[in-house]
């Protein structure tokens, strides 16, 4: 994916020289890796450090003075055009397709423990959107784990990511993650994990809305970025993490889509770019 000399958006709160680093107990790494599966299996990444001993996790330098490494900065620098293209196309898309003026979600960079406006002031792991304050949390290290973790790697696989929870805050601005959640709130778990694939596979689709511009406004995709992306997509689907993590799956618990259904999504935002196809709470189950 290339992306040099691309602006760096600067709607970004890098917090990562206030976070702590792991003292004892269960560790960082550890906390990471477990936070990735439950992110990926479609848990909230808060409750992995609901049960850690908050205790174990130390600030072990002074505030200011944590060294990034050059990889760390790199991605850094990665995430912050990423999110910077997000900016420009979801402003072009909503002003052209919807005639409306898109808001865009601030990106914090942390390591270890963040506050935030979920989680009642818990320390929490991995990616994701918070609509209370209408941001997205990332641990860089997210993405070695990813890579390490599941195989799935490359810039543009990354750069899904990052798309998947911008992805969150369109629904956010629509009024769609809202009414989802409080549907969910109502029904029985079984039903509610239903909605919740319904809403996963939709910020898909709209991390595919995104390639889709990426490509026709700045030409940035190189050979095998679409592949990284679909076979990231694939790697995190319910049924393959579930069968990796223990053998087999139970679809009634599947809560982010398959993996044939994540592909799916992700490629009909990456092929039509056209915001009235990423409808996914009207479509039949069967054509999920």
């Amino acid at each position: 994916m290339k992306l040099d000399g691309r602006r760096e958006s600067q709607n970004v709160d890098d917090r990562r020289h206030l976070s702590g680093g792991a003292k004892a107990g269960m560790g960082i790494g550890g906390i990471i890796i477990a936070a990735l599966f439950t992110w990926f299996m479609g848990g909230n990444p808060l409750s992995v450090l609901q049960n850690v001993d908050m205790n174990s996790l130390s600030v072990q330098t002074p505030q200011g003075q944590r060294q990034a490494t050059p990889e760390e900065e790199e991605l850094a620098s990665f995430s912050k055009k990423v999110l910077a293209s997000t900016e420009d196309v979801w402003t072009k898309v909503f002003k052209e397709q919807l005639g409306a003026e898109y808001r865009a979600p601030k990106l914090v960079l942390y390591t270890g423990s963040v506050q935030t406006g979920c989680g009642a002031g818990n320390a929490q792991v991995g990616p994701f959107y918070c609509s209370a304050d209408e941001a997205l949390y990332i641990d860089l290290s997210f993405f070695s784990e990813m890579k390490k973790t599941l195989g799935a790697d490359g810039d543009f696989a990354y750069a899904y990511v990052i798309a998947h929870e911008v992805g969150h805050h369109v629904q956010h601005l629509l009024g769609t993650l809202n009414q989802a959640h409080s549907q969910m709130a109502r029904m029985s778990q079984a039903e509610a994990n239903k909605v919740s694939v319904r809403i996963e596979l939709q910020a898909d689709f709209y991390a595919g809305m995104w390639g889709h511009y990426e490509q026709q406004i700045f030409g940035s995709l190189e050979d095998g970025d679409l592949e990284e992306a679909i076979d990231c997509a694939q790697k995190i689907g319910d049924n393959y993490l579930q069968e990796k993590a223990r053998g087999y799956s139970q679809p009634e618990s599947f809560t982010h889509g398959t993996s044939a259904q994540r592909m799916r999504w992700l490629k009909r935002g990456l092929t039509t770019g056209d915001i009235r196809q990423g409808d996914t709470f009207s479509v039949p189950e069967s054509q999920l």
